[in-house]
């Protein structure tokens, strides 16, 4: 039998959702689990099982109140049931008996420096008019619990601990599974909602719920990826990595290999001897904090677009490609990466269209896999019109940002700045 929300359980999600989230910045993930110990991480358990099902219970809350008949489609409602039955998991999960003398060790952390607060996201207008980048949608920020504080690590931790941090990982890993067609099913229910009413494009309301939307997802993924990480990193551990976020992640190797990635399906999809050539120019000792995986996939997205401009605006027969590059910038506050291609350019009124989703230049929007989003290497050429607006959240939730200038008839040139501080705070809705 099928999951079903309850009436009991949907109060108790209305509850949740009155509080306000608590942005983290990528620099105090990294200084809180540089050394995860048991305690650590049942504090950062503690944490998270009251951060997650806020985080959940506003976007079930916004799924519901969705307008023009959007929250009755049947892919929103299965993504709604989702999040519903993640928040249920995590707010059941039993907590651990404690004696006093564990409790005043996991809150003795007045002999150790707390981790710096979260700056404002530079990426995010607070109070902005079109719906979206206000923190918490104007609610006070003065109920924000710290992040993870430090803990008296100086003797052994009760079993207890263990167990429970280990059952909590495991809840975690599976509400990460459930979640992995999220991005997929709620384009399904977008089209559901184009095709029901009739509609070429989606309106600003629609645009502005999904950024919020994908936006939370990418930060509950990387509280739960980071959480699961130090997890299994307790026990063996890469001394540049913390979690999920390398200390030392070199652009120029994963701008080549996304290069290569992005060539690859180009050669694939064309039936291409040869993908245009692209050349990369960066400093190979270019290292920073970041998380691998967010900057590998901005990159991979944006470079199968400009392949795709190149391509389809010289033909396919045509024996030398102009070279599209990649320029990469070291300043003091970002890490600047440039994409030039001579594809053919946008014209200035499709601008803004590029950053809608379910916008598209193909033809015919591929019917969607909801595997598709598991697996980035089965990435199609061309989508559903996702690839560029979620690169732009990727950017902008550690503070950077997305740009795009182009020159009709000639090409475009994309400006991928990340923000090379790390103090940041997620961009939270």
């Amino acid at each position: 039998m099928s999951w079903r929300a309850t009436d009991r359980l949907m109060d108790t999600i209305r509850h949740y959702a009155k509080f306000p989230a608590t942005g983290v910045s990528l620099r105090q993930m990294v200084q809180f689990g540089d050394k995860p110990s048991t305690g650590t991480l049942f504090r950062a358990s503690q944490f998270l099982a009251e951060e997650l099902p806020i985080r959940l219970a506003h976007r079930v809350q916004e799924l519901d109140d969705l307008p023009d008949g959007l929250n009755d489609m049947p892919s929103v409602q299965k993504v709604k049931d989702w999040y519903a039955q993640s928040f249920e998991e995590i707010t059941q999960l039993p907590r651990p008996t404690l004696s006093k003398n564990v409790r005043d060790r996991l809150t003795n952390s007045g002999r150790q420096k707390q981790l710096p607060q979260a700056t404002p996201n530079p990426s995010i207008d607070e109070g902005d008019s079109s719906g979206w980048g206000g923190l918490n949608n104007g609610k006070s920020r003065s109920l924000s619990r710290r992040y993870f504080a430090t803990v008296d690590d100086t003797g052994d931790w009760p079993p207890e601990l263990q167990m429970y941090n280990q059952k909590f990982s495991q809840t975690l890993n599976k509400i990460k599974r459930r979640h992995d067609g999220v991005v997929t099913t709620m384009a399904q229910g977008i089209l559901e909602y184009k095709r029901r009413r009739q509609r070429m494009q989606i309106n600003g309301t629609v645009q502005s719920f999904l950024d919020r939307f994908y936006m939370s997802r990418i930060g509950i993924r990387m509280l739960i990826g980071q959480h699961i990480a130090l997890t299994d990193q307790s026990h063996h551990r890469d001394p540049t990595y913390v979690g999920v976020i390398c200390t030392k992640t070199n652009v120029r190797d994963l701008a080549q290999e996304a290069i290569e990635n992005a060539r690859f399906v180009c050669e694939d999809h064309y039936g291409l001897f040869e993908a245009p050539r692209i050349q990369l120019v960066c400093n190979p000792n270019l290292d920073f904090m970041y998380v691998p995986g967010h900057l590998s996939h901005m990159l991979f997205e944006t470079l199968k677009n400009s392949l795709r401009a190149v391509v389809e605006t010289h033909g396919m027969d045509k024996q030398d490609f102009p070279v599209t590059k990649v320029i990469v910038a070291e300043g003091k506050e970002d890490i600047t990466v440039k994409i030039s291609d001579e594809g053919g350019g946008i014209p200035r009124s499709a601008i803004p269209l590029v950053w809608t989703y379910m916008y598209t230049t193909v033809d015919r929007t591929p019917n969607l896999d909801p595997d598709f989003d598991k697996s980035d290497f089965k990435a199609p050429m061309a989508g559903f019109g996702y690839g560029l607006p979620i690169s732009r959240l990727y950017a902008r939730y550690f503070g950077g940002d997305l740009k795009l200038i182009s020159m009709e008839g000639y090409g475009t040139d994309v400006y991928l700045h990340l923000n090379r501080l790390s103090s940041s705070s997620e961009p939270l809705q």
